[in-house]
């Protein structure tokens, strides 16, 4: 099975993760790294790592000089661009899936890219409400917003966006429980801390209803959420917002996290960590397991899709 591999941000950690765990997801699938040569091989000098014999690439954007840790227009516009061919890959059917190692935010911003993220490009691309879903074998979050100040969160919770959000997160995962959080402390105190509770308390209800089946349960108080009794119970939640789903994954399951994007034609899988320019090039080893696990989904997902 070909996976494209979209590198990311170069002067971050994506090129040493890439580098080091190629000779484990070789086992696994045919990896196909989107990058140009001249810039692997400066990332291989800077990293003194050598680069294996079947480290397959396929030749994308300009070469400019890797500067570690440092947030730059030129390795934000090629992450851009390592990202698109590895789209193209997919859809062309070149490869089955793809992986996406971490991008900078400000550097994308920097190189003009209008995007916030690669799930917000991927909506764009295929005109598809994309959802971003994180988590592990123990647990995942989906998320209702995602990369959004946190003053329009409130404003953007209606009841038909989110019902229709819940109906597709089901049509995805096709799991009969599921838990949704509110919003406010205590899930609003019957409207004392506000009415967005009952908003999503309507579109579970709603959402329950069309699919006629129990589905979604809640809205669950947001501060009790994850407690070891209710991961016993659920291994699905939405949360509302970025922070409030993934505060709690990540102080739980920061390693061995991914990042799946659900309701697109297309498979693709990501690390649940950023470009870690605190240790890009240094002697601190990154951790791989999110970048496996990411690897060994993408396959999994590919393999359904197949059946």
């Amino acid at each position: 099975m070909k996976l494209a591999i979209s590198v990311g941000d170069v002067n971050g950690v994506g090129l040493e993760i890439a580098l080091d765990s190629h000779h484990i997801i070789k086992e696994y699938c045919e990896p196909i790294y989107c990058i140009n040569r001249d810039l692997l091989n400066q990332a291989s000098l800077l990293l003194n790592r050598a680069i294996d014999d079947d480290f397959k690439i396929v030749e994308v954007g300009e070469n400019f000089k890797i500067e570690p840790s440092k947030v730059r227009k030129n390795s934000g516009r090629f992450s851009f661009e390592s990202f698109e061919k590895a789209i193209k890959l997919a859809k062309s059917n070149e490869v089955e899936a793809i992986v996406t190692l971490p991008i900078n935010k400000e550097s994308w911003f920097e190189a003009g890219v209008k995007y916030r993220g690669h799930t917000e490009a991927l909506r764009d691309f295929f005109q598809r409400d994309a959802i971003m879903m994180l988590g592990c074998d123990k647990m995942f979050v989906a998320l209702y917003s995602e990369h959004i100040p946190f003053r329009e969160v409130m404003e953007n919770i209606k009841e038909y966006k989110l019902t229709h959000f819940l109906i597709t997160l089901f049509n995805e995962l096709k799991v009969d429980n599921i838990a949704v959080l509110g919003i406010n402390p205590h899930c609003g105190d019957g409207g004392v801390l506000g009415d967005e509770d009952d908003i999503i308390r309507e579109s579970i209800k709603k959402a329950n209803s069309i699919l006629k089946q129990n589905i979604f349960k809640g809205p669950i108080v947001p501060d009790t959420a994850f407690t070891p009794r209710n991961r016993e119970q659920f291994k699905y939640f939405v949360a509302m917002y970025h922070d409030q789903g993934l505060a709690p994954l990540k102080a739980l399951y920061f390693d061995e996290s991914i990042n799946v994007s659900l309701n697109l034609p297309i498979i693709r899988v990501s690390v649940d960590h950023g470009t870690a320019f605190d240790i890009a090039y240094r002697d601190a080893k990154p951790d791989n397991q999110s970048y496996i696990n990411a690897v060994k989904e993408a396959i999994n997902l590919a393999k359904k899709r197949l059946q």
